[in-house]
C-alpha cells in the first residue's frame, strides 16, 4: 500500500486547522496515512483526498489569500 506524501500530509493538517468546521484534533505522527478530507476543486467539483489513496500521489498547496478581495 503506498503512503500519502509528506507535503499531504502537512497540507492535511493546514486545511483542518484553518477549517471553519474543524473536526476533533487528530494526533498523527510522521508515517502515518493522512485523514480523508474533501475540497472542492477550481471547476467547484468536489474531491476526497481516498479518491487517489493507491492510485496517484497528491501535494496540495495553500496560498493565503490567493483569488480573494483582500
Amino acid at each position: 500500500m503506498k503512503r500519502i506524501s509528506l507535503a499531504a500530509l502537512i497540507a492535511a493538517f493546514f486545511w483542518i486547522a484553518v477549517s471553519a468546521q474543524a473536526p476533533a484534533p487528530v494526533k498523527l505522527k510522521v508515517g502515518d496515512e493522512a485523514p480523508d478530507f474533501t475540497l472542492s476543486d477550481t471547476a467547484g467539483q468536489k474531491v476526497k483526498l481516498s479518491d487517489y489513496r493507491g492510485k496517484n500521489n497528491v501535494v496540495l498547496a495553500f496560498y493565503v489569500f490567493a483569488f480573494t478581495g483582500g
